[in-house]
């Protein structure tokens, strides 16, 4: 079976019928015609239809991929109810969308897709920390964030936490690594808003719930009802429903909520936990939190085989262990070169497998008890050799880390073409071992040779990865019959679960009836047909009647640029990009450029190529702030902005990357008239005023496009003062450290309202004068540059000959790499740090020697010790710049604020403000989407003072928040002055 390649142009909005929609006969409406009516329900910012907007949303993290007729953004329950209404009025389907890290195919539609992880993402922490209040689009590590302080968490923990939004963490019945079966979402659901298809809104916590819902919904109430009556008065059906429930099982709808509950409305709530958005809206959910056990003794335990694992789990359960994770040998192949993994590991049988073992408890003092439970526990165990323990944290970071690999080293090996696809399944913990040999057969006989198997053994929880293709008759057929076989194994000789975290969705759908029997699946069907009668509710998941469904719609991988092809479409990133709420994400970037390359390949209209292109440069590329944070969440580290500089490159013109190395030759006039026109700037602004300055910023614009094709700073009221006096110099004797002040901090000095006495350059060497360290900075610091304005453009030459230049300085001024050098712009220290690869060999051999180090670091770990702070003040905002993040030393930001001041605040939701060196004088509309969460977060309680390590991104910062953000340095200047 062959996918079809659909034109962008050419989906009506009634498409959902092919989706197993309920049959209408309403005239189809072309996507312009849709745009146009649903704007009666939503202003016309929150419609997304260009072929760009529908491209971007086709994916969630599965196999499969739907183009949606459009993407829509509520704000709250009277827009859902709205939207609820015109699926009825033009029996379109709606299909809610969270995180869009569904890997069942769960979170796509060709109808109306309701984004509604863009908003609905408030959450208050109740009783102390023992509940949360929370809407749908929160992601599940902010959830966590909040609870921290209150030593709580919610109880789900899914691989996926830090992307996933609670919307789908409840549709799903999420669990993890540790929750098991008792702390998922369905166990520690206290209450829940819903909203049905009909528009009926119920709060089940409010005391008249049940009636309300009753009087609105009497066939649904009295349906339910009779189902319950039905499935106790079936012994039989009733006890393999308990028994399922036993262990982790999210195939088809949670039927224990009809024997674990009483009303209607008990009943219908707890139904909606892993119903996949089929059944009805959760508009807000209130979760019992469970303790954060902060106390861990974390061990990796080798086995000579599988089965002496397995045999080991329930001992080491009984113990009390919180996570018991299961890795056969191939897994543990995948990642034995890894740094940091055991050296046993490679030394390993090929029939060996693992346990990675971990005790928690809340008593900081019970690492003693902890290890002596471990050590009974492992007493009889079939090891080979001596067990790890550690409670060592790094340590323990270093055994997390080989299970945590596994998935990524197989998505990074899979060949162009193909997915990654992991699948979950749970089988009694008895016959895990048993099951796991099978798996492994059936890997052979399907001609996966680096499929792996790991899971929560603990629960009986195997996940096995395979790469998979679907650009062929052949490797779809190969799936196909590998399905076949994983449910012929999974149900009929294990009485298994076919999914058992993931959900079904439509990857399973056909097969719910194979795993519960017709009288289970019956009692589904008709629960579907009582809560959403018109089937307009994520037609064709959990419920499908086409036997191949799970065949359909597949997802085909074109090959695209090395930067980004082995991208997964996970969705990990996205949480991370800066430009999330204003174009595109990492993913939807990735996603629509193999759209476009999937056209190319396919000869498709050349209209349908035309409407992506047309849209990408903005949507792609100019908002796109290339900071890199993506790559430090993608399971395969991929850092999308790559791409972009790639694309930005391309685009130039010879005669701009011609005008760039001349810019980057001259950056010492680049200095002196950057200094002039900020001072010219300011003076007209004080003359003609600040929309004057805008609109002669708005020509150079123009000026600068013609030329070079690349936008022009445009003026803006944060706009800084330039740098006031001269550069300092300081001689080399005794030095301890050179000092290279970048070149943002040679000509940008105050920003309005802040004080102009004293600069970061001279702050710096006040902290060291105090501190006893004597810094070297060199007569002819003017004209170097880190490079990086060069190289986020796409001007590889002119980015080459900048670090070039300045690699050649940095050696002879450090004496061959004799003395450190230190940067006071974050940035820029990354960006020379990074430079490697761009420098000729001759530079590359002289970097080899240096040591290059941001100021953050030379302050914390050398100046800091010997710093005499002689004041504080009481409480501090910081904003860890995204290179810090990258480079790890934000800690040692905190510590040295902790230093200067009684109170240091990092905002919760603290990430990249989009500045990205001077992308924040260009599309100012970046920045201020990017720092809107932040900003909030860090306004709202008063500071004495908001502070940072890059002078743009303080811009930014201020910008966003309209306080002044200043270097970290003046802090540390103020809080050391005699």
């Amino acid at each position: 079976m062959t996918t079809t390649l659909v034109p962008i142009e050419s989906l009506s909005a009634n498409k959902g019928a092919a989706n197993n929609a309920a049959p209408d006969n309403t005239t189809p409406l072309s996507v312009s015609q849709l745009e146009e009516q649903l704007r009666r329900i939503l202003p016309a910012p929150r419609i997304l239809a260009r072929p760009i907007d529908r491209i971007a949303f086709a994916s969630d993290a599965s196999l499969y991929r739907l183009i949606p007729q459009a993407v829509v953004q509520p704000i709250n329950s009277s827009e859902v109810r709205k939207l609820f209404a015109f699926s009825r009025e033009k029996r379109i389907p709606l299909t809610f969308r969270a995180g869009g890290t569904s890997l069942s195919g769960q979170a796509i539609t060709d109808g109306i897709l309701v984004d509604i992880g863009r908003n609905f993402r408030n959450a208050t922490v109740e009783q102390d920390g023992q509940l949360l209040r929370v809407q749908p689009g929160l992601i599940g590590a902010q959830a966590n964030a909040m609870l921290k302080k209150y030593a709580s968490k919610i109880g789900p923990d899914p691989a996926s936490i830090t992307a996933a939004r609670l919307g789908g963490i409840l549709s799903n019945n999420a669990s993890g690594m540790c929750c098991g079966v008792t702390q998922n979402a369905y166990h520690t659901l206290r209450s829940m808003t819903f909203m049905l298809p009909s528009g009926t809104e119920i709060d089940t916590a409010a005391p008249d719930a049940d009636a309300r819902f009753r009087h609105a919904e009497p066939a649904l109430a009295e349906g339910l009802l009779k189902l319950k009556t039905q499935l106790e008065a079936n012994t039989a059906l009733a006890s393999r429903i308990r028994s399922k429930y036993r262990m982790k099982n999210t195939t088809g709808y949670s039927l224990n909520a009809f024997l674990d509950y009483d009303t209607p409305v008990e009943i219908f709530s707890h139904l909606l936990i892993g119903a996949e958005g089929t059944l009805a809206f959760i508009a807000e959910a209130v979760l019992e939190t469970v303790p954060d056990l902060p106390v861990k003794y974390t061990g990796l335990l080798l086995f000579p085989d599988i089965h002496a694992a397995c045999e080991s789990i329930a001992p080491l359960r009984d113990a009390g262990a919180a996570a018991l994770e299961l890795m056969d040998r191939a897994s543990l192949s995948s990642v034995e070169d890894k740094p940091g993994i055991p050296p046993e590991i490679k030394q390993l049988s090929p029939t060996a497998a693992a346990l990675l073992v971990e005790f928690q408890t809340a008593n900081v003092n019970a690492v003693a008890e902890n290890a002596a439970k471990a050590q009974a526990a492992v007493a009889g165990l079939k090891l080979l050799g001596e067990p790890m323990f550690t409670a060592d944290p790094s340590k323990q970071d270093q055994l997390w880390n080989i299970r945590k690999g596994l998935f990524p080293s197989v998505g990074a090996v899979r060949a162009s073409g193909t997915t990654v696809i992991i699948e979950d399944i749970a089988i009694p913990v008895a016959k895990l071992a048993d099951a796991a040999d099978d798996l492994i057969r059936l890997f052979a006989k399907h001609r996966y040779t680096n499929a792996i198997i790991f899971g929560h053994a603990k629960d009986g929880n195997l996940h096995f990865v395979i790469t998979q293709g679907f650009n062929t008759e052949k490797e779809t057929t190969q799936y196909r019959d590998f399905i076949d076989d994983v449910v012929e194994l999974v149900v009929k000789k294990y009485d298994g679960a076919l999914k058992a975290e993931h959900g079904t969705g439509r990857n399973m759908a056909p097969f719910v009836e194979t795993e519960w029997g017709t009288e289970g699946y019956a009692v589904m069907q008709r629960l579907k047909t009582l809560a959403d009668p018109h089937n307009l509710l994520n037609p064709g998941v959990i419920i499908n009647p086409d036997p191949a469904a799970h065949m359909a719609d597949l997802k085909r991988m074109p090959v695209v640029e090395s930067e980004v092809d082995k991208c997964i479409e996970c969705g990990y990133c996205e949480p991370k990009c800066p430009s999330r709420d204003l174009t595109l994400t990492p993913r939807q970037r990735i996603v629509v450029r193999r759209e476009m390359q999937r056209l190319k390949d396919d000869h498709a209209q050349q209209q349908d190529f035309d409407a992506l292109n047309a849209d990408f440069p903005y949507m792609a590329l100019d908002t796109c702030a290339v900071d890199g944070l993506c790559a430090t969440a993608c399971p395969v580290s991929i850092d999308t902005g790559k791409l972009t500089k790639r694309f930005r490159q391309l685009r130039h013109t010879a005669a701009a990357n011609s005008i760039a190395v001349a810019i980057s030759k001259n950056m010492g006039i680049v200095e002196f008239g950057a200094r002039i026109a900020l001072t010219a700037g300011q003076a007209t602004q004080s003359v003609f005023g600040l929309g004057f300055m805008r609109g002669v910023t708005s020509l150079l614009n123009k000026v600068s496009r013609g030329l070079m094709d690349e936008p022009f700073w445009q003026w803006s009221a944060e706009m800084p003062y330039a740098r006031r006096g001269k550069l300092p110099v300081r001689p080399a004797a005794n030095a301890e450290a050179v000092y290279f002040p970048a070149c943002i901090s040679r000509m940008m000095g105050a920003l309005p309202g802040e004080d102009r006495e004293t600069s970061v350059m001279q702050a710096l060497l006040n902290v060291a004068d105090r501190a006893g360290v004597k810094l070297y900075v060199p007569n002819d610091i003017k004209g170097n540059c880190c490079g990086v304005p060069f190289s986020s453009k796409g001007f590889e030459a002119a980015h080459n000959h900048a670090v070039d230049h300045t690699v050649e300085n940095f050696f002879r001024w450090s004496n061959g790499g004799a003395l450190p050098i230190v940067v006071d712009t974050s940035p820029c220290t990354y960006g020379l740090r990074t430079a490697r690869p761009h420098l000729t060999p001759e530079n590359q051999a002289r970097f080899d020697k240096l040591t290059i180090i941001d100021s953050v670091e030379f302050a914390h770990d050398r100046l800091l010790p010997t710093l005499p702070i002689r004041r504080k003040v009481n409480s501090v905002a910081l904003h860890p710049v995204c290179s810090a993040v990258k480079m790890a030393i934000a800690p040692k930001l905190v510590k040295i604020s902790n230093a200067c001041a009684e109170n240091v605040t990092v905002p919760r939701d603290a990430g990249c403000c989009a500045f990205a060196g001077d992308r924040g004088f260009l599309f100012e509309e970046l920045t201020a989407s990017a720092a809107r969460t932040e900003a909030q977060q860090a306004t709202a309680e008063g500071h004495d003072g908001y502070f940072s390590s890059s002078r743009t991104c303080e811009i930014g910062m201020t910008r966003a928040t309209g306080k002044v953000y200043r270097s970290y340095l003046h802090l540390l200047d103020y809080a050391s002055r005699p």
